[in-house]
């Protein structure tokens, strides 16, 4: 069962990467980031996500480098934007901030799947990991350079 639904995410998310789903302005309203936790859940999801990524053999060495405390903050404040929240993100674009990475559509799915794992750890409901997986997936374009 838990394979069945990990290969609907999969499909989900690359039919809303095909179609170009929703904007980074597409947060109308706060409901999301309350789904997640508001700033705190969205913590522990980023966490759990960076702490995973850092370790995952697939994608653990393009974080070479790259001070976790910091990724942790910015994607933070990125995902509290992102979901309606109060957080202003000011970081970089995701096209500047990812072209000397070299990233491809495996690594850009693995990080995708860290995030998951990090929803479920969190007890994140499937609709709503939905919903941030639509806010995000349009960055691929920007993100997958190679």
């Amino acid at each position: 069962m838990r394979s069945a639904r990990r290969l609907w995410r999969a499909g989900a998310l690359a039919l809303l990467m095909g179609v170009g789903a929703a904007s980074i302005a597409g947060a109308a309203d706060d409901g999301l980031y309350r789904a997640l936790g508001g700033e705190e859940g969205i913590a522990h999801i980023v966490d759990g996500m960076i702490d995973r990524a850092y370790a995952d053999e697939r994608i653990k060495r393009k974080f070479d480098g790259v001070n976790p405390k910091a990724l942790k903050e910015s994607i933070r404040k990125q995902f509290c934007q992102l979901s309606g929240g109060p957080c202003v993100y000011d970081g970089e674009t995701m096209a500047k901030s990812h072209a000397h990475l070299a990233l491809d559509k495996a690594d850009f799915n693995a990080l995708v799947e860290d995030l998951q794992l990090a929803m479920d750890a969190q007890r994140v409901p499937f609709a709503v990991q939905n919903r941030l997986l639509a806010l995000l997936a349009p960055m691929h374009r920007d993100i997958i350079t190679r």
